[in-house]
């Protein structure tokens, strides 16, 4: 098990905490969807985070951790007012969040106009995020969408042969991120993308879409999650599709492997990639594994953690263990406590994870493929790991930045950059 699953609240950091520390609690906001078409997405980000506590304690650097948590409901909008609420009101130490990615861009924005609070990223992932004008308060301990599309193009050109795709996605700025890095890697490898479908969050009805799919492509790639995901597949089997599918990191999550009903079945053997893979036999990752569904009643969690309570699991992790090594100080504009935060390389459940200049993660990438147990129940089966993945994906940065931010028709598709 993991050095940083097995800590406890440091003995030593105590000491170093003086007596108003110790006697005033450190207040920390979080912000979670659960409301709205990521509903469950957001209700298992607060497992993950909750699963940190309980493995390190409700204390930090010798101070009682007082908890506050603020609904969102994936919009920009309702990420700011929830900001607010526990910012201006509550009058939170650090605030844990968001989820989604344009929640993340317009957090990024609202936490430089409150610079004495920390803010760590829960799970949100538009490349813009950190990418473009970071901010000095904002940390983001989880890859971009991008980074989490990173090894899948190549292996889906190249190991299974598939040569000309399709994609659908969610019209907003995380899924432009994820079809932004599968089609870095895909177009470069030799593959060909034909058509690019956007739909808005919280579509009910696919008709339309699933009507208009290409039948002379060999895939089609899904950049959908949630509610969306799960009423895409349902309408897909009644139309009797059955393509070869891609799926975006969202797409294949235990979140919407554990939903209820068939239609889930049409993702076996879908590849897929993204932040972490449920059957990697890592001791880290088992035991991580172990104490999500120790915190929880079975019939109050998912089998294995989603990518979703990693995301914030990590996020409290280096909260929790930044406070302990500053022994709860947080004078001087929080400034040893970022500054652990910058220089952290944390060992975490799906992999070792350290900032770049930017406080945007590098991290390791999991390729996989969804896969039916014996009991029946489906998970994503590691094929392949990719290690240390920058933001700019292994592209000189400058050749990066001519290529633009991800966006419906960003990037071309071309075998050069």
């Amino acid at each position: 098990m993991k050095k940083q699953l097995l800590a406890a609240v440091s003995a030593a950091a105590f000491l170093t905490t003086g007596a108003a520390y110790a006697a005033d609690p450190l207040k920390v906001g979080v912000l979670a969807t659960l409301e709205g078409t990521y509903t469950v997405l957001g209700e298992d980000g607060v497992r993950g985070l909750r699963t940190a506590l309980a493995v390190r304690g409700e204390q930090a650097g010798g101070r009682d951790l007082e908890l506050i948590i603020q609904s969102t409901d994936a919009s920009p909008d309702s990420a700011v007012r929830g900001a607010r609420k526990l910012v201006e009101q509550d009058k939170v130490d650090i605030v844990i969040g968001p989820l989604s990615g344009s929640e993340g861009i317009a957090i990024r924005d609202y936490s430089k106009t409150q610079p004495q609070v920390t803010f760590l990223n829960g799970i949100s992932g538009a490349q813009e995020t950190t990418y473009v004008t970071p901010s000095d308060n904002f940390f983001r301990f989880n890859t971009d969408g991008a980074q989490w599309s990173a090894g899948l193009g190549d292996y889906v050109f190249n190991d299974k042969g598939w040569e000309t795709v399709a994609t659908i996605g969610e019209d907003y700025s995380f899924i432009y991120t994820q079809v932004f890095g599968f089609a870095l890697e895909y177009c470069q490898a030799g593959g060909e993308i034909t058509d690019r479908f956007w739909v808005p969050l919280g579509t009910k009805d696919f008709g339309s879409i699933i009507a208009s799919l290409p039948d002379d492509v060999d895939a089609i790639y899904l950049g959908l999650g949630g509610g969306d995901a799960v009423n895409f597949l349902n309408q897909y089997q009644q139309a009797g599709g059955d393509a070869n599918l891609i799926g975006g990191s969202i797409m294949v999550d235990g979140t919407v492997l554990n939903s209820k009903g068939d239609a889930k079945k049409a993702l076996i053997g879908t590849p897929s990639s993204g932040p972490q893979a449920d059957t990697w036999d890592d001791e880290g990752w088992q035991a991580y594994v172990k104490a999500y569904q120790d915190a929880f009643p079975p019939d109050k969690r998912f089998p294995s953690p989603s990518l979703l309570a990693t995301g914030y699991y990590n996020a409290t992790t280096a909260a929790m263990t930044c406070l302990d090594e500053v022994g709860g100080d947080l004078s001087d504009g929080h400034a040893a406590f970022r500054a652990c935060l910058s220089n952290l390389e944390l060992d975490a459940p799906n992999g070792k994870i350290k900032l770049d200049g930017n406080r945007q993660a590098i991290g390791a990438n999991f390729v996989s493929e969804v896969t039916e147990l014996d009991d029946g129940s489906l998970v994503t089966k590691l094929v392949k790991i990719k290690d240390n993945v920058p933001q700019t994906l292994g592209i000189d940065p400058e050749v990066f930045a001519k290529i633009g931010l991800p966006s419906r028709d960003v990037p071309e598709c071309k075998t050069s950059y």
